[in-house]
């Protein structure tokens, strides 16, 4: 008996029966949590399948922009950033989906390199004064940046002043977010981007696919993408953007303030007119024509 093998390679020692009954619990959890949609992945996937799910922009015939227009905000870059376009910044912790599919509030924004438009690049132009849905949008006029329907819950384009709990998480700026409240903080106003021709601008109808600054009416500062304030989120690389006015040594207003409201081309099949710099340049014409500028 003294040269009986009592131990083989074979042989479970330690807590072996309880380390596998935790990788069957494992395996069940991870079963029932694919089974519901609810892994990280799929999340990410659910996400992503209805946040960028395109969107149709409005089209518009006489050049100018109109209440209940569905527009794409873009900033054509600068030195030390890209061409990008105003997202929704949310990430899958801030989706629900009882009793639908949608984003919660409050949510963040971001300028997102992806300059198509889809839920997440869409802003519908809405009335704060009674103007009637169709009417045209003039400079110095009030007006609400609405997300689309849906998924994307309709929320409004906010901001208010800059405290020390209440700011851009980088720049400690000015914040801006998305909320559920049309107040008076989500107010906004278009006002031409070269201070010597505002004043003969005031009260004339906004073009369209032109460079305009989107100015915030409580706190008069003019909506901002930082070059310098990288967000890395579930899109990708993007820039912060606040609620900030930059001005250069003559006192105009930088590049980073510089937006520039879009709609898809008539003739394009929904494709966006900033992609399309002779369409843009030819509806332009045609505008000063009709208008006899």
């Amino acid at each position: 008996m003294a040269h009986v093998r009592t131990y083989r390679t074979n042989v479970r020692i330690g807590n072996w029966n309880e380390d596998l009954r935790l990788q069957e619990d494992a395996m069940k959890e991870y079963l029932e949590k694919k089974e519901k949609g609810e892994l990280a992945a799929q999340k990410v996937d659910f996400l992503k399948h209805n946040i960028l799910r395109p969107v149709n922009l409005a089209v518009t015939k006489d050049g100018g922009l109109h209440f209940g227009d569905v527009v794409m905000l873009v900033n054509m870059g600068g030195e030390n950033r890209e061409c990008s376009a105003l997202s929704i910044n949310t990430d899958i912790n801030s989706v629900t989906k009882i009793p639908s599919p949608g984003i919660q509030a409050p949510c963040g924004i971001s300028a997102g390199r992806g300059i198509q438009p889809c839920t997440r690049t869409a802003f519908i132009i809405t009335s704060v004064d009674g103007s009637p849905e169709g009417s045209t949008l003039n400079f110095e006029q009030s007006f609400a940046l609405k997300t689309t329907s849906g998924f994307a819950r309709g929320l409004y384009l906010t901001s208010d002043l800059q405290n020390f709990q209440k700011c851009a998480k980088k720049s400690r700026l000015q914040e801006v977010n998305l909320t559920d409240d049309g107040s008076f903080l989500s107010w906004w106003k278009v006002v031409h981007f070269d201070p010597q021709e505002r004043l003969e601008h005031e009260g004339q109808p906004v073009l369209a696919n032109v460079k305009v600054l989107i100015v915030h009416c409580k706190t008069n500062q003019s909506l901002a993408v930082l070059g310098d304030q990288v967000l890395w989120t579930t899109y990708g690389k993007e820039y912060e953007v606040t609620a900030h006015t930059f001005l250069d040594s003559h006192k105009a207003e930088q590049d980073n303030n510089h937006w520039i409201l879009c709609t898809s081309d008539p003739a394009g099949e929904g494709r966006v007119l900033l992609n399309h710099p002779q369409s843009a340049a030819k509806d332009m014409e045609l505008t000063q024509e009709n208008t006899g500028i």
